[in-house]
């Protein structure tokens, strides 16, 4: 049975630019995708039940993104089959990792090549617009300059350097960042070229970091090594660096209680390279 990579995105930057009267925020961020992945199993069922085999603590299954996804592919493609999934977690929830996106991508994904619905990728990320915001970068697949609430999307080439990423021990939610007084929502629009050439940061960090002292000590640590940024609405944060080895070597520092990880950027998602690698073998 294959088994479907749903990628971490990191943002490079995060503005906000302003906020729309349905209280939805217009930003620009450059998303880029790690090859760092939960992954996903499907068996198809003669049966229409969507499950979900995997319980994922303090998530009921009517509220996952991967059975709110797989229900309405199958009830938007008319499908009569159902599906058994499996998850294997790696991505933290409440990180700004965008794993819970990812997973609704992967299931789209996945599930429109199982049961044969032939939807093209913008269609699924139409669909995807429907569960989240950051949904149709996944399905889309390349690192993307965003603009809009996230879904008008321009293909980037950033350099694809290695990261540390580490992962503080909290859930930072977004809707609380988001509708926090303080949070900066005027933030000066910029172009992709002003962006390539270093200006752009996370607005977020301010307010993330006084409610979160212990996204402020990640940043703090990281910063000894090189210029740390924190993803989305946190709480992960990262920095880059030229080398497997160099960052592997900032790893081996990490205080013993704190998780971490090192990812390679990538600007194809794997589970486009995995999608791209099927359709070459079948011809």
């Amino acid at each position: 049975m294959i088994s479907w990579p749903a990628p971490a995105k990191i943002n490079l930057f995060l503005h906000i630019t302003g906020q729309r009267k349905d209280g939805y925020h217009q930003l620009q961020t450059v998303f880029q995708f790690l090859d760092y992945c939960d992954h996903l199993q499907f068996q198809i069922t003669d049966q229409s039940e969507i499950r979900l085999l995997t319980s994922i603590a303090g998530v009921d299954d009517a509220d996952n993104l991967i059975v709110r996804a797989a229900k309405l592919l199958q009830q938007h493609a008319d499908v009569k089959y159902g599906v058994e999934i499996t998850l294997d977690k790696q991505l933290p929830m409440g990180g700004g990792l965008g794993g819970g996106s990812s997973n609704a991508a992967t299931t789209l994904v996945a599930l429109n090549t199982l049961w044969q619905c032939q939807l093209s990728n913008d269609e699924l990320a139409r669909l995807g617009l429907i569960l989240g915001a950051d949904v149709p970068v996944f399905i889309h697949g390349h690192a993307a300059w965003a603009e809009g609430v996230g879904e008008k999307l321009t293909s980037v080439s950033p350099p694809e350097p290695w990261y540390v990423v580490i992962v503080p021990s909290c859930h930072v939610s977004t809707s609380e960042i988001f509708s926090d007084p303080e949070l900066t929502r005027d933030c000066e629009h910029i172009t992709i070229s002003r962006f390539l050439s270093g200006e752009g940061r996370n607005i977020c960090e301010d307010v993330v970091t006084k409610n979160y002292p212990l996204v402020a000590d990640a940043l703090d640590w990281l910063s000894q090594y090189a210029k740390p940024r924190m993803s989305g609405t946190g709480a992960c944060v990262f920095a880059d660096f030229q080398s497997q080895y160099l960052a592997q070597q900032v790893m081996t520092n990490l205080p013993e209680a704190w998780q971490g990880f090192v990812a390679k950027g990538c600007n194809q998602s794997p589970l486009t390279a995995l999608v791209s690698s099927k359709k070459e073998a079948m011809t």
